[in-house]
């Protein structure tokens, strides 16, 4: 870095040029840990956002019947994309294996109970936002160990704007109403929450 003396009013200038790229070198001075540190936290495990419960060494299997859909507005797509999901969701993420026979160890059922249409943001007496709720009653069955078997509820809010029909709506909300219903089912069953 250079300092020229101004001898008009006797201080030290730098110019601009001169200024970034001493930034850029003390910069790239810095110690790599520093730069670092927040990849490394949140990659390490300290931070973790998957909390399986402890599944018993003894549970190998498990079968997800189809949800149905008993709602008394029925997506069509919802029920199938539904099942599958949370078939894929368990074996991806469990050391379980899938089965279809009634003997799985783990027996996950369920039905969609509420798919339902509200209004919730009303502006100059206009609806401006609308919301999508879906309800699932879980059934689940451990076959190994009765005293763990539950029935639940597990429900969830989809808003959207109050310009989409339900049809736009349902296809702009698909992906993100499986994987937020398929997360709060496995959370349910597998989590300590």
């Amino acid at each position: 870095m250079i300092l020229k003396n101004d001898k008009t009013n006797g201080q030290l200038t730098i110019s601009i040029k001169q200024y970034r790229i001493a930034a850029v070198k003390a910069f790239c001075r810095l110690p790599i840990v520093y730069c670092l540190l927040p990849i490394v936290l949140l990659t390490s495990g300290c931070y973790s956002f998957k909390d399986i419960g402890q599944i018993p060494k003894e549970v190998k299997t498990f079968r997800v019947t189809y949800i149905e859909n008993k709602a008394r507005y029925i997506n069509p797509q919802l029920s199938p994309q539904l099942s599958d999901r949370l078939r894929q969701k368990i074996m991806g993420q469990t050391r379980l294996a899938g089965v279809q026979t009634e003997d799985a160890h783990y027996d996950i059922g369920g039905q969609v109970t509420g798919y339902t249409f509200s209004t919730t943001g009303i502006s100059q007496q206009q609806a401006t936002t609308q919301r999508l709720t879906v309800t699932i009653h879980i059934n689940f069955r451990n076959n190994l160990d009765p005293s763990k078997n539950f029935e639940a509820d597990v429900s969830r809010n989809f808003d959207y704007s109050a310009g989409l029909t339900i049809t736009q709506a349902e296809q702009q909300l698909n992906e993100t109403i499986i994987k937020q219903m398929v997360d709060e089912i496995f959370n349910r069953i597998f989590s300590n929450w």
